[in-house]
């Protein structure tokens, strides 16, 4: 692991929620930097609460060695952090059902 990582833990929700709203905006200002329209591209951006679940996921693999979970680990993962932030159900579980991950799971 880098010594600049920082796991989100047991952080609040709202707290998660800025910093990914805070990451949200820091992409799109690049993309518009670099003259994209912004009709284009803000539809396939995730939302800030798909944001929060995918770095509450990676916080998770990367405790676990970076290993890329199984299917059925990374199941397990997402149902965790539905429990632990019961305002990300519904996230987790569209996220689980769009395209059975494709679109979050690299």
């Amino acid at each position: 692991m880098s010594d600049d990582y920082l796991p989100r833990g047991r952080a609040s929700l709202e707290v998660l929620r800025a910093e990914a709203a805070d990451e949200l905006a820091t992409v799109v200002q690049e993309r518009l930097l670099f003259g994209e329209d912004p009709w284009e591209f803000m539809e396939e951006l995730p939302s800030v609460d798909e944001l929060v679940v995918s770095l509450l996921r990676a916080d998770n693999i990367m405790r676990d060695g970076g290993r890329r979970p199984t299917r059925s680990r990374d199941y397990r993962v997402l149902r965790q952090i539905a429990l632990d932030y019961p305002p990300l159900t519904r996230t987790v579980w569209r996220m689980l059902d769009a395209d059975h991950g494709s679109r979050w799971a690299s």
